[in-house]
Formats: structure tokens, sequence, C-alpha cells
């Protein structure tokens, strides 16, 4: 497969022709683009940086060959269209498994990693794909089998540094790529990698990929 990291919590993998289009969220300058490329899209929970719902909307009205797969929270934004009509848009629960566009994607589900007491969090999920990548959504999850390249969230007002670092010990992928990092400069990203990589606790290299920045996975 081939991952191509873009703007904060949105990534593609490619394979045979196809593309699987994560987390195509309002953070995301090129989503509509992203969008009319893809295959199939999948996406971990309805928070703005994850979802852009126009966006989604437009391509699944523009596209009959488009379909979408995420928690009950994003689907019900979908509910009443004419692809949640056809078919094309379906709620997922952890545990599950399915093929898309040629991908083998297994599912975990668990809260999206607290915030504060008085902010309430929507359920978020995981997805392995290929039994390869792992996106974890908003969240520290871990994914049911051995990952080679898991991506971790190094921002965000939920992530804190010894969170990353055991998130990426309990996964013990052979490397990380960084993602959900908008919300940080250049100086903080490279903070972050140096905690969260090879010279780190973690002892696992992390990569921090620039937008449109491609790796063989």
């Amino acid at each position: 497969m081939r991952l191509v990291k873009h703007a904060h919590a949105c990534v593609t993998l490619e394979k045979d022709g196809r593309t699987l289009l994560t987390d195509p969220g309002t953070f995301t300058p090129d989503a509509r683009a992203l969008l009319a490329r893809a295959s199939t899209v999948l996406v971990t929970h309805e928070h703005v940086d994850h979802l852009d719902v126009d966006a989604v909307r437009e391509a699944l009205d523009a596209r009959d060959d488009l379909a979408l797969y995420g928690p009950a929270g994003v689907t019900a934004l979908l509910a009443g269209t004419r692809a949640d009509r056809e078919g094309r848009v379906t709620t997922l629960s952890g545990g599950e498994r399915l093929t898309t566009a040629g991908f083998d994607v297994q599912v975990v589900a668990d809260d999206h990693a607290p915030i504060h007491d008085r902010i309430p969090v929507p359920r978020t999920l995981g997805y392995l794909v290929d039994g390869k990548v792992f996106h974890p959504g908003d969240s520290h999850l871990v994914p049911p089998g051995p990952v080679d390249t898991l991506l971790v969230p190094v921002s965000g007002p939920w992530v804190t540094v010894g969170g990353a670092i055991d998130h990426v010990v309990a996964v013990a992928p052979r490397r990380t790529v960084a993602i959900h990092d908008v919300m940080l400069s250049p100086v903080g990203l490279a903070a972050l990698q140096r905690f969260l990589g090879e010279t780190g606790p973690t002892g696992t290299p992390m990569l921090v990929l620039e937008p449109g920045t491609a790796l063989e996975v």
C-alpha cells in the first residue's frame, strides 16, 4: 500500500488503483479534492476536524460509486440523504470486519479520549487496514493484532505526551506517523518527535510528514 499523509488527521491509503480516505475534516483544505478521488471513506467520529459534513454530503450526492463508513454519530448526520437511502452510508461498531474497495478493515471502538468532565465526547472508531496501518481516531485504542505503522495523534485538547507515549508502547508498532498535528508549530512537532520517537521512551521511530508526503507500507 501507499500511505499519503494529508493535513491534520486525514490519511489516504492507495492500492491497486483504489483509494481509502480517512477523516476528511474541515482542517484538511483539500478534502473536496480527496473525496472526488476516493473509492471509500472511513470516518472515526463526528468532530469537525475529522468530518467536513458539507464536503462529504456533496461528494456522496455527486458520485453514485462512493461509500462511507463510520460510527452512529457520523452516519446520523447523513441520514435521509440519497446515499443513505441507497445503502452507501453504513454504521459500524467495534469488533466488526469488512472488505471495501479491496481493503480489509478491522474496527475497534471506544469513547473519544476525555477532554474535561464538563465536555461530552462521542464514540470514536479505530481502523486497522490490511493488518498494517492503524488509525486510532481521537483515542488511545489498541488494535486487535500486530501493527506495522501506527498513526499517532500528537496535538489537541485531549492529547498528553505521557498518554501518547503509553499508547505507542501498548501498540508496539514497527514505526509511527504523527497525525492530528495542525495545532503544532514546526518547533512543537520537533519536540514531540523527540519524546515519541526512537530516542525517547518508546524506542520507536516516528515520521513527521508534510501534507502530501507518501510512504510505502
